[in-house]
This record gives structure tokens, sequence and C-alpha cells, in this order.
């Protein structure tokens, strides 16, 4: 029962799918982001299925679609997912807030190994849309490259003094939104269409950022990122098609986790004149 007289409100079931994990599939995931970490593996890449909450858009999201984002993306890997195996989605609204005049939808997209009922990932993505408003497309952009620089600074960061962790380098060509984003249009693979929605050009994916950021994570810690990895990272500004990008993290600290040693570091990710498109923290197992 809908109690709030809207379609999103917490606890919505939101829906579920079920999948066979292919070769084919992990092997187009790391052609579309350049990513050889799970190439000849027994196991699929974490987050192979990084876009399944946006099976079940007409179930979460809000009706005013001019101006939306991707605001911040939260992953929790509990189990590999193995190639050969079915896995279910189940999609849930879990949390609904305003901030900064922007109303706010929270999606978890839990996946299951279907033959044992396992855990493998949990992600939680945090959605901003504008309140309605009479204009429309052609009014205006909601942000473009010159507004987006004049973003209020942030307080230092990173502050971690730890070891660096290996750098990952993209450029986001078209090819790369195309493969990641489509195959229908949509404003993350297409110009008209991030036109009709208030953007200047293609917005890149914000789940894109977060499976660069995978990517370090995976480099550095192996299967202490797959069994037990965590990650929590806001989106701070827009990826435009076309721009380059370095992934970097350092470590802040290592604690006792039981007979193991959870590894705690900051990531960012920023253009090349500087501009950092994503913040936020990871922890993986060593050990």
């Amino acid at each position: 029962m809908n109690l709030l007289g809207e379609p999103a409100y917490v606890g919505r079931f939101c829906g579920s799918n079920v999948y066979q994990v292919s070769a084919d599939a992990a092997a187009f995931y790391a052609d579309a982001l350049y990513d050889p970490t799970g190439i000849g593996s027994e196991f699929a890449p974490p987050l192979l299925y990084h876009s399944e909450c946006y099976q079940f858009l007409g179930q979460w999201y809000l009706q005013n679609l001019f101006g939306n984002l991707h605001a911040q993306q939260d992953w929790a890997l509990f189990s590999p997912i193995r190639i050969g195996s079915t896995v279910r989605t189940v999609s849930t609204i879990v949390e609904r807030f305003d901030k900064r005049g922007r109303h706010y939808v929270v999606n978890e997209t839990d996946l299951f190994d279907a033959g044992d009922a396992r855990l493998l990932v949990r992600g939680r993505t945090y959605q901003s849309f504008l309140p309605p408003r009479e204009e429309g497309p052609g009014s205006g952009y909601v942000v473009d490259e010159r507004t987006a620089k004049r973003k209020a600074p942030r307080p230092p960061f990173p502050t971690a003094t730890g070891a660096e962790l290996g750098a990952v380098v993209k450029t986001v060509d078209p090819r790369r939104c195309w493969m990641f984003s489509g195959p229908a249009r949509n404003y993350h693979n297409d110009r008209a269409e991030a036109e009709k929605l208030g953007f200047p050009n293609i917005v890149v994916q914000g789940m894109m950022s977060t499976c660069f950021a995978s990517q370090v994570m995976q480099q550095a810690f192996g299967m202490g990122w797959l069994v037990g990895g965590k990650m929590a990272l806001k989106l701070t500004n827009v990826l435009w098609v076309d721009e380059k990008v370095t992934a970097r993290g350092r470590i802040c600290e290592e604690v006792a986790e039981g007979k193991r040693t959870r590894v705690h570091c900051e990531l960012w990710i920023d253009k090349d004149d500087g501009t950092r498109i994503a913040l936020g923290t990871a922890s993986a197992l060593r050990g």
C-alpha cells in the first residue's frame, strides 16, 4: 500500500531480476572500462551489475527528471560473483530526504547467488532531483562546464598520510559511454538526450566513476576487495564525454578485524585540469 500518495516511498519493493553470469558479459565490461582485472578469472568483475537499480526507474525515480543527478554511491562486497553462476537481484527504496533544495531517493539493490542465497554485492544509489518547475528543456542548462567549475571549495582532501595505491587513468570517449550506458539512447550516451534534461553535452554515468575506484581497490587488494570490500563515494562534479580522469587512493589506517586486518583508504578522482569529480572512503581486508 502506498501511504504517501506518490510512487517513491521508503520500503517500496522496486523489482527483481535473474541473470546467468556469462564470460561474455564479463568481457564486455572489461572492454567498456579497459579494466583487465577480471580477464581470465573464474570470477566476474564485482560491479558487473553496476546499473541494475536503473532497471526499475519507474518504481523509485521522481517524476521531474530535468536536472537529476547521481549524488553518491555506496558498495559493499561480500562474496565473488562466479562466472557461470545464476544470480538474483532485489531492489528496494530505503531512504528519502531533502537537502539544499533537492529531493533525494536512495535505492538499495542486493545481488544474491540464486543457488545458495548468499549475498554477493549490495549497492546504495543516492539520486537527487530538482523540485517540479514550469520551465523545461530550452529554459537554460542546469549545469555546464562554466558553472560546474564555480563550486564552493571543499575541505582539504585527502587527509590520509599512508602509502598511495596504484592510480588508474581513463579517457571517457563516446564508445565507452555507449557500451557502459547503452544500448538505448539517453543523456549518458547521446548529446541530444542530454540537452533535453538540462545538460549541454553527454554526462558520463556516475556509476562509471565508482567502477574506476573499484579497479584501484582490486588492483591493490585482490580477493581482500572482492570479499569484504566497502566503498562510499560522493560524486562531486560532472564528468563530460571525452574528458580524461585519474582515480587515486591512499591508505589511512589498518585495524584488526578478527584474525585479519581491515585497510581503510581515501579515494578521489580528478580530471586533468584538477577538477575533482568524486571522493570518498573505501576499505578492504588483508591477511
